[in-house]
């Protein structure tokens, strides 16, 4: 399960790194823990090639009610095209999800010990999400949303916990962006670890542990 993200880049920087046309809506401060519930900049497969900001926990568009995005901020690739909540968007509403880092907690520790991952080079990186939107039954408000879709560990990860979410490549990128509708077939041999060089971690402070504290200090490193 991946369910902190930090998006320490600028919103200019993001755009450029990932060639988009523009920017449609930012992050407007840097997110050292960045949680479910609240905004996660994103790439829409809409052909528009936007930076722009959803809710993170999914919606979909049958939904009475948003809470039920609370339990949806990651997808299991095994089970994504299967999934009742998943699988209209896995079809048709991809996105990427950019950020710089992730979280993830050992559980054989007691208490469990968080760990930070972020590529080498330490650049933004873009994680597979579907996308959906809704809109509320009483107050007509229409809400985006999104979530992570998670794979089996690499090497790295394989020691900290047994998922991870799904990082693309350029050229994966490319694929989950097309707007027209694909089958899970066709995307499937996407939803694997990432090579096991790309990303580095290192044990922080229990800091993170609460949502409350979007601070610098979450990303502090434990010294060995």
């Amino acid at each position: 399960m991946c369910g902190r993200v930090t998006v320490q880049t600028p919103a200019v920087e993001l755009a450029r790194e990932f060639g988009l046309a523009g920017i449609r809506n930012a992050i407007e401060r840097p997110r050292f823990n960045l949680a479910p519930t609240q905004l996660m900049p994103v790439v829409a497969n809409d052909g528009q090639r936007m930076l722009d900001a959803y809710r993170w926990g999914l919606i979909p568009s049958w939904a009475k009610e948003a809470a039920i995005g609370n339990k949806l901020i990651n997808a299991r690739c095994e089970t994504v095209a299967e999934k009742p909540s998943f699988r209209s968007a896995l079809k048709r509403k991809r996105c990427l999800l950019v950020v710089d880092g992730f979280y993830e907690w050992k559980q054989t520790t007691k208490p469990k010990t968080p760990f930070f991952f972020h590529r080498k080079d330490r650049k933004p990186f873009a994680i597979a999400g579907l996308w959906e939107e809704w809109t509320s039954p009483e107050t007509g408000e229409v809400v985006r949303s999104c979530c992570i879709i998670t794979t089996g560990p690499n090497a790295l990860m394989a020691p900290i916990h047994d998922r991870m979410p799904v990082i693309l490549s350029s050229a994966g990128q490319e694929q989950w962006l097309r707007p027209e509708p694909m089958e899970a077939a066709a995307l499937q041999p996407l939803l694997v670890p990432c090579a096991d060089d790309v990303l580095d971690s290192y044990e922080v402070t229990r800091v993170v542990n609460s949502p409350t504290n979007d601070v610098p200090a979450c990303i502090e490193r434990i010294a060995a």
